[in-house]
């Protein structure tokens, strides 16, 4: 599947640029399926390696769908190719975000859930740039629609992120304000975010931001954990959290062994 995204050519006009998502790995539950959540990878990454991951949590009860980003150019990169789901060209407060593959992005995971019965409990997650696009999802879903306009079709149940950053943060008291619908989405819908102090990729100061935004614009179920010392990657005793909040978020049977 292919959408297209955002690119600036010469005198700073926006050409449309072809976006071809790469393989998607899927983890089976092990046991009676009652919830997919699809989760995805950070800049560089893959889906396969999180979903080796993901296979071992003790989460029997869940599908796991983990797709693969596209391959495009970066503007972090000095703009080498890298697998993202969207163009990053600064991490800092006034860094401006690539509405187009945010919205690309978005659509593909909604997509990945579209044909999931309709009674299980849909969810997205993911790392580091995924943890910013799982976020992104979720302003999507309290809105009822992309950036663009479109309708957005997924409901979601629950989202999580780790060591990452809310997407378009400084324009979602306007999306939601005096949306009653959007406000009712927001307040009922479970998010957790976890980061570590000691990130030097994503510093720390982002997932506590992210989280007291969300906050102060009626996001009244949002969890928030931090992990003294923890770098840019994840940790037995983070995962461990997941799987707790996913259990009990989701009302899932039970863990296994």
């Amino acid at each position: 599947m292919s959408f297209t995204g955002p690119s600036v050519g010469p005198g700073g006009k926006t050409i449309r640029r072809a976006l071809e998502f790469g393989r998607t790995s899927v983890v089976r539950p092990k046991g009676r399926h009652q919830a997919t959540i699809v989760w995805l990878h950070g800049l560089g990454d893959n889906g396969s390696s999180w979903s080796q991951l993901l296979e071992t949590l003790p989460l029997p009860n869940i599908k796991w769908i983990c797709p693969t980003a596209p391959t495009q150019p970066i503007t972090i990169f000095g703009g080498f190719p890298s697998t993202a789901w969207f163009d990053v060209g600064d991490l800092s407060e006034d860094a401006l975000d690539d509405i187009e593959g945010l919205d690309a992005a978005a659509a593909h995971v909604a997509n990945l859930l579209s044909t999931e019965p309709a009674d299980i409990k849909l969810g997205v997650g993911g790392f580091s740039m995924g943890a910013a696009t799982s976020l992104y999802s979720a302003t999507c879903f309290t809105h009822g629609k992309y950036r663009n306009g479109n309708p957005y079709p997924a409901n979601l149940s629950a989202v999580v992120g780790l060591s990452g950053w809310l997407p378009c943060s400084k324009t979602l008291k306007s999306k939601i304000e005096g949306q009653d619908e959007a406000a009712r989405r927001a307040a009922s819908l479970p998010i957790l975010l976890c980061h570590g102090k000691g990130d030097d990729v994503v510093p720390y100061k982002f997932g506590d931001k992210s989280s007291q935004t969300l906050s102060s614009n009626g996001f009244q179920d949002v969890t928030f954990k931090s992990y003294n010392g923890l770098g840019h990657y994840t940790i037995p005793e983070e995962m461990e959290e997941v799987c707790a909040w996913l259990t009990s978020k989701l009302g899932l049977d039970g863990r296994s062994t």
